[in-house]
């Protein structure tokens, strides 16, 4: 079953880490089966506080979503997203095909 990742920015705090993460990040998924949903794209906040955009990326489980987001290299990466901005990051389970 489907899982997603959905990754929301309530504020940039650092742009040059920022520059850094989005640089780095891509070449995390490497060896990982993703697909880009959402980047950045426009958006409408309809309810709740202002953010800045957000990215969803579907994997084809949830153990493949979680192995990418601990993976090593995708580790290092993060750490440059954290000084760079506040994000809330959600792992949703899709729902089977009918």
């Amino acid at each position: 079953m489907s899982a997603y990742l959905i990754f929301t920015r309530d504020k940039t705090i650092d742009e040059h880490e920022l520059a850094t993460y989005l640089k780095e990040a891509p070449a995390t998924f490497a060896g990982h089966e993703v697909k880009y949903l959402a980047v950045f794209g426009a958006h409408e906040d309809l309810e709740g506080p202002s953010t800045e955009g957000s990215v969803i990326l579907e994997f084809p489980t949830i153990e493949a979503a979680k192995a990418w987001y601990n993976s090593p290299s995708y580790r290092k990466a993060r750490e440059h997203r954290f000084k760079a901005a506040t994000y809330r990051v959600t792992l949703v389970q899709g729902v089977r095909g009918s």
